[in-house]
């Protein structure tokens, strides 16, 4: 995975820590259990509208390409 940041956050010295543990398929953060709803990316838009309202108890809604 790359990722690019061209602006200093206050996250980005934590970055290098966290990043493993996010991708990590065991879930040590329990990051998965945040997802609530997956669209297809085709379907940005619907996924936005979704998450802006928190319709159908949305908490966190991943684009799939």
């Amino acid at each position: 995975m790359r990722y690019h940041c061209s602006a200093s956050l206050p996250g980005d010295r934590w970055t290098d820590d966290i990043l493993p543990l996010v991708l990590d398929p065991a879930d040590p953060l329990g990051t998965l259990d945040l997802t609530t709803h997956r669209i297809p990316l085709a379907d940005a838009t619907r996924g936005y509208e979704i998450f802006r309202a928190k319709s159908d108890g949305c908490i966190k809604v991943v684009l799939t390409p």
